[in-house]
């Protein structure tokens, strides 16, 4: 099955207890596409970058086997750019910069050979945004997921709930979760959510795992304590990819099969934050996911 993901491809500049890194590559479907390639037979991106953004930094998707088709080019503008600082705890950042430079447009394109696609996968972009790209594909895909934030429940709420009522899979995190359901206990969040449209809801938690959950089942799957975490940055995106990859390879989009999809997203993420940037992503050996996708089923296996 292929999959199609939509979102942001920026440059970033990081900095966390462990070190800086200047201008790294980023943006939610940079880290959606690089995760999922290790699983979908075809990654499909849609995003638009700037003048900056080089031939060698797009040879960055090529060499995972991206489709980069749809990957706009503007020679007006720069890319969208992103500077964040984190405290000690990792959890909490400070944004330093945000230049939105060709995102301030952004008309999201679907090539013709894209319009197939059985998996969307709807990074974090404005709900109008996510809304278009549902509207311009000529039949709806077998499963949508997608990925919002805080800025968005604040300032296009509405616009939100419209997009809720369009898709199959709605991933977010706790803190999300709580200001768009105003309910405190993650449970009843999600059961308001499910409420507003999507079969399934992920609650992401974290350094404290995730949480799947459907009308009428919960599963929950631990992280896995790391000894370092260098860089949270993309870890939810790179969770996203390893999802939607891992589903747009079997074509199971049973609850059972979703567990298992989580298990893969979290891999994903683990590896995310070891290294600055997607740094870490790129370049894994299928046997490196596997196992550690091993070390999740250990955590939660009961002999």
């Amino acid at each position: 099955m292929s999959l199609l993901a939509v979102g942001t491809v920026a440059f970033d500049a990081l900095e966390t207890p462990f070190g800086k890194a200047e201008k790294v590559i980023g943006g939610s479907a940079t880290y959606i596409t690089l995760a999922a390639s290790y699983f979908a037979p075809k990654v499909n991106l849609v995003a638009v970058v700037g003048y900056d953004f080089t031939p060698e930094h797009v040879n960055t998707f090529r060499q995972h086997g991206i489709d980069v088709e749809g990957l706009q080019v503007r020679q007006d503008k720069k890319s969208f750019f992103w500077a964040g600082r984190y405290h000690n705890d990792m959890n909490t950042r400070d944004t330093l910069v945000t230049e939105l430079n060709v995102l301030e447009d952004f008309d999201p394109v679907i090539p013709e050979s894209y319009q197939d696609c059985q998996v969307l996968m709807l990074g974090n972009l404005t709900p109008s945004i996510q809304a278009t790209v549902i509207h311009r594909l000529k039949n709806r895909p077998q499963l949508v997921v997608m990925d919002t934030m805080n800025l968005w429940i604040s300032i296009a709420f509405e616009e939100l709930k419209q997009v809720l009522g369009l898709v199959d899979v709605l991933s977010i995190n706790d803190e999300e979760a709580r200001q768009l359901t105003r309910e405190y206990s993650l449970r009843l969040a999600a059961r308001r959510l499910l409420e507003m449209g999507p079969k399934y809801v992920i609650i992401k938690k974290g350094e404290h795992g995730a949480l799947l959950f459907s009308q009428d089942k919960v599963f929950f799957a631990p992280a896995l304590p790391l000894e370092e975490v260098f860089d949270p940055t993309g870890a939810g995106d790179s969770f996203a990819g390893g999802f939607t990859g891992y589903l747009a390879r079997t074509g199971d989009f049973s609850f059972e099969n979703m567990k298992r999809a989580v298990i893969y997203g979290s891999a994903m993420a683990s590896f995310c934050v070891e290294k600055f940037g997607p740094e870490r992503i790129m370049g894994l050996s299928y046997s490196e996911i596997e196992e550690r996708a091993a070390q999740f089923h250990e955590l939660v296996r009961i002999v």
